[in-house]
C-alpha cells in the first residue's frame, strides 16, 4: 500500500470503555488516542497481510488462507 500523508482529524465516537481501557494497556499507548490510532494501525497491517496472502495464492505460492483469515 503506498504512503499517503497523513491526515488527522477529529472524530467524537461512542466506544466500548473496556474495550479502550484493555486496548490502550496492551498497546502501552499514553493515550486513549494512541490507542485507537495504533488499533487502526494493526487493522490496516492485518488487511496488508492478507492482501499479499492473496497475490501469494493467486501466483501458486499457497494453496488457501481461508482458514487463516476466518480465525483471525
Amino acid at each position: 500500500m503506498a504512503k499517503t500523508r497523513r491526515v488527522m482529524k477529529r472524530k467524537n465516537m461512542l466506544m466500548d470503555q473496556r474495550k479502550l481501557d484493555v486496548a490502550k494497556a496492551t498497546l502501552g499507548a499514553d493515550t486513549e488516542t494512541a490507542a485507537v490510532d495504533a488499533a487502526l494501525d494493526l487493522v490496516v497491517f492485518r488487511s496488508e497481510v492478507f492482501h499479499a496472502l492473496d497475490q501469494l495464492a493467486a501466483a501458486g505460492g499457497l494453496a488457501t488462507i481461508e482458514s487463516i483469515r476466518r480465525a483471525g
